[in-house]
């Protein structure tokens, strides 16, 4: 059996009872911290908590060489992740590999930082497109810096549909996690250099930390969100489009938006 638990967005407290209870049972426990990473906590407030030894893999040990399932077609093994499990593409992956296999698979989700959005910044949920990541930039071959356009393109497209982007941020190695104001000069990047009005003047929410006891949200226009100040990480990013009368009212209240926005909206 492989067992699929989702960890929740911010410390070793935020898992389930059912996954804590699967976790304690299971022969062999597996992690991975690169789609997502609980930063309230360690791996050795984790393993103190479950009783268990946490082997961390590597990207590569989950997306190219997941020789570890094996042990799953005898043992009862786990694999932790965080938010919740089968979000990321990656993840449903492995479970596929695992199924054809002949491995028996089950979830046992966590809180998600798609639905943690909504509840934060007052943004509906059924009013959100498709997602898209900002990576950090690289340099090419040639030695030019580039920077990825997908985003930008997504949000456009989002936008002409009426609805809200999901953006999450990079996470790299090397680069570490990208903020908030990295992200915002990006975009601004993008858009000067395309010129189509995309992100001009646009409004945008900021969120630090969901989860912890002190979570940041502040949305603004997004000249001056790419300066507000949001802390450590990990951040993420929404576009809204035209906004609700009471999406306008939450992003007041509860984000610190310009009460002027509560002019732009309908009843």
């Amino acid at each position: 059996m492989l067992t699929f638990i989702g960890l929740g967005l911010f410390d070793e407290k935020d898992i389930s009872v059912k996954g804590l209870e699967a976790i304690r049972k299971a022969d062999m426990v597996f992690a991975e911290f690169y789609t997502s990473v609980l930063m309230g906590t360690t791996v050795e407030r984790l393993e103190e908590l479950y009783g268990k030894k946490v082997h961390v893999l590597l990207r590569e040990d989950v997306e190219q060489n997941p020789d570890w399932i094996e042990h799953a077609k005898e043992k009862d093994v786990v694999f932790l992740t965080g938010g919740d499990t089968m979000v990321s593409t990656t993840h449903v992956d492995l479970r596929l590999r695992a199924q054809d296999a002949g491995i028996e698979t089950k979830l046992i989700h966590g809180a998600s930082i798609a639905s943690a959005i909504c509840g934060l910044s007052g943004l509906q949920n059924y009013r959100f497109g498709k997602a898209s990541t900002i990576p950090h930039p690289y340099t090419s071959s040639r030695g030019r810096t580039i920077i990825s356009e997908t985003p930008y393109d997504t949000i456009k497209a989002n936008k002409e549909r009426d609805m809200h982007t999901l953006i999450f941020l990079d996470i790299d190695r090397e680069k570490g996690y990208m903020t908030v104001n990295q992200a915002m000069e990006l975009l601004l990047e993008v858009e000067e250099r395309r010129g189509e009005g995309v992100m001009e003047n646009a409004i945008t929410v900021g969120i630090a930390r969901a989860g912890s006891p002190g979570p940041i949200v502040k949305a603004d226009y997004i000249h001056k969100l790419k300066d507000h100040d949001f802390g450590g990480p990990l951040h993420i990013v929404v576009i809204p489009a035209d906004l609700h009368f009471i999406e306008a009212e939450a992003l007041v209240k509860l984000a610190g938006a310009p009460t002027e926005i509560m002019s732009t909206v309908e009843d």
